[in-house]
C-alpha cells in the first residue's frame, strides 16, 4: 500500500530546481505521482504529490529541509491519502474574458460555492491589450454533481458572465469521474 506526501515549495525562479527535486525523491524511493509548476513573477512554485512507503515518505521529510536549505525555498510539507474520485454527471470547461474588473474571481467562486459545485482547476492571468487596457482571462474546470441541471447552470454562467460584462464559453464534457 502507498502512502502519501503533498510538498510545495516557492523560491526565486532558476535552472535545476525541479531536477534537484525529482533526484531527491528517487533517493528517498518516492514516486512523483502528480506535480504542478508555474513561474508568479520571479517567483517559481511547485506542488506535488509523493507516493512510497512509510520508511520512504519520512526520509522525504526528513530529507527535504535541507535541500530547501540549500536552494533557498519555501517548503511545506503533508501526509495525505490517495484522491478518492468521484463520479460527476459532467464537466464544464468555462473561459470568462474581458476588461479587467477587481473582485471578478470573487463573484464567479461564490457563484460555484452557492451552487455546491466541485473547481476542479482554475487558471487565471490578467495583461493588457494592444491598446494598453487591462483585461483578464479566467479558465475553469467545474465538475457537476447529479442534483444540479446542467442546462439551468450553463444559463446561470451566461448571466454572470452577462452580469459582469465579460465574455464567456463553455464546453461540456460528459460522463467524467475526478
Amino acid at each position: 500500500m502507498s502512502n502519501h506526501l503533498v510538498v510545495t515549495a516557492m523560491g526565486a525562479d532558476r535552472p535545476g530546481i525541479v531536477s534537484k527535486f525529482a533526484r531527491l525523491a528517487s533517493e528517498c524511493d518516492c514516486d512523483i505521482v502528480d506535480s504542478r509548476m508555474a513561474l508568479f513573477g520571479n517567483e517559481f512554485t511547485l506542488i506535488m504529490m509523493l507516493a512510497g512507503s512509510w520508511p520512504a515518505i519520512t526520509k522525504m521529510e526528513t530529507s527535504l529541509p535541507s535541500l530547501s536549505v540549500e536552494l533557498e525555498l519555501l517548503t511545506v510539507m503533508k501526509r495525505t491519502s490517495k484522491h478518492t474520485p468521484q463520479n460527476y454527471i459532467s464537466r464544464l470547461n468555462i473561459a470568462f474574458s474581458g476588461r479587467d474588473q477587481r473582485g471578478t474571481m470573487k463573484k464567479i467562486t461564490q457563484f460555484m460555492a452557492e451552487r455546491s459545485l466541485d473547481i476542479a482547476a482554475v487558471k487565471s492571468h490578467a495583461e493588457e491589450d494592444e491598446s494598453g487596457n487591462p483585461t483578464q482571462n479566467i479558465q475553469l474546470t467545474i465538475n457537476v454533481p447529479e442534483k444540479v441541471d446542467v442546462d439551468k447552470l450553463e444559463v446561470g454562467i451566461s448571466e454572470l458572465a452577462t452580469e459582469l460584462t465579460l465574455e464567456c464559453t463553455i464546453e461540456r464534457m460528459q460522463g467524467v469521474e475526478s
